[in-house]
């Protein structure tokens, strides 16, 4: 078990699934439990506390026993209004934490060491961000985001209209974390019913979740 390092951790379920006729990416199933639960079971150790950014109706999403966060904007302005979110819920309920953890739920194959390996990044580079890597393609929405950032994020949101995380994280020092990718890319992301199709493939060569 990954050692927890006292960081909230949310787990950002947002997205429409359009590419895949709509619905919670995350409630569908791969081999026999859903992409969440995946999620939530890689997560949870990792964490000091895990909770659920999702709009609309959070009662879909009790058996999982999270704390569901809804977006404090309006108009849902994408994954880094999830991040503000946490960021504020760290501010009011987690007041000692420096820090907080963020992660797609549409990613069944997240590393167990995550947490570890972008909290170490960021003591040794002096970073004020950590963001995971595969490939050599950055993955911005899984990283650490400092709580002390909660007011300019929401500043640049509201103010200056910003939607996309790599714009955000380009204001700061960033330390990125590759992760090997093979046998599978940890940050495989099912988005459309052929990346569900993928998924369970890769499922059977991983193992048991």
């Amino acid at each position: 078990m990954t050692e927890a390092f006292g960081v909230p951790g949310i787990v950002l379920a947002g997205g429409l699934a359009q590419r895949m006729g709509g619905g919670d990416k995350p409630l569908r199933e791969l081999g026999g439990q859903t992409i969440l639960a995946r999620v939530i079971a890689r997560l949870e150790p990792q964490c000091e506390c895990l909770l659920l950014s999702a709009n609309g109706d959070p009662r879909r999403f009790a058996p999982f026993g999270l704390t569901v966060l809804a977006d404090g904007l309006e108009q849902h302005p994408g994954p880094l209004a999830g991040i503000l979110a946490g960021l504020d819920w760290a501010a009011a309920y987690r007041p000692d934490a420096q820090w907080i953890f963020s992660a797609p739920g549409d990613c069944p194959f997240l590393p167990r060491d995550l947490v570890a390996r972008l909290r170490q990044a960021v003591s040794a580079h002096g970073a004020e961000l950590a963001i995971a890597a595969s490939q050599g393609r950055s993955h911005p929405v899984i990283g650490l985001w400092k709580v002390a950032s909660r007011d300019a994020l929401r500043e640049a949101l509201v103010v200056e209209g910003l939607r996309k995380v790599q714009d955000w994280t380009e204001r700061y020092r960033v330390a990125t974390v590759d992760w090997p990718a093979d046998p599978i890319d940890p940050f495989f992301n099912v988005n459309t019913v052929e990346d569900l199709a993928e998924a369970e493939r890769l499922s059977a060569l991983e193992g048991p979740a």
